[in-house]
């Protein structure tokens, strides 16, 4: 069974930036998209970014496209979500997730295997 540990998150002011790593227990390349997804306090997990399996396909919501990049290095078994631009409202949890897709990813659950979470808190 894949396992997806994450690392990364923390405190962060307005306008600074966070990397969130999730290492996975395989190769997920050619198998699995991931994707990557948030909780804020009181609100539903959504969708930010997704990669599909064979890496030629990314997704991003509208409210992070141009401030977030998502990329896998396959010889690390690793995906990152590198976070720019850090606004108040993109606090919340974070989670990386693992799917069976090839050519495309979606920002939509349900995904087969999911991270434990990392705590992103944007605040001055």
């Amino acid at each position: 069974q894949l396992q997806l540990v994450q690392s990364g998150g923390g405190l962060v002011q307005p306008g600074g930036s966070l990397r969130l790593s999730c290492a996975t227990s395989e190769s997920t390349k050619d198998i699995y998209a991931i994707g990557w997804f948030r909780q804020a306090p009181g609100k539903e997990r959504e969708g930010v970014s997704c990669v599909s399996g064979d890496d030629r396909y990314t997704n991003y919501s509208a409210s992070v496209k141009g401030r977030f990049t998502i990329s896998r290095d396959n010889a690390k078994n690793m995906v990152y979500l590198q976070m720019n631009s850090l606004k108040p409202e993109d606090t919340g949890v974070y989670y990386c997730a693992a799917d069976a897709l090839f050519r495309l990813c979606l920002l939509s659950e349900p995904y087969d295997y999911w991270g434990q979470g990392a705590q992103v808190t944007v605040s001055s």
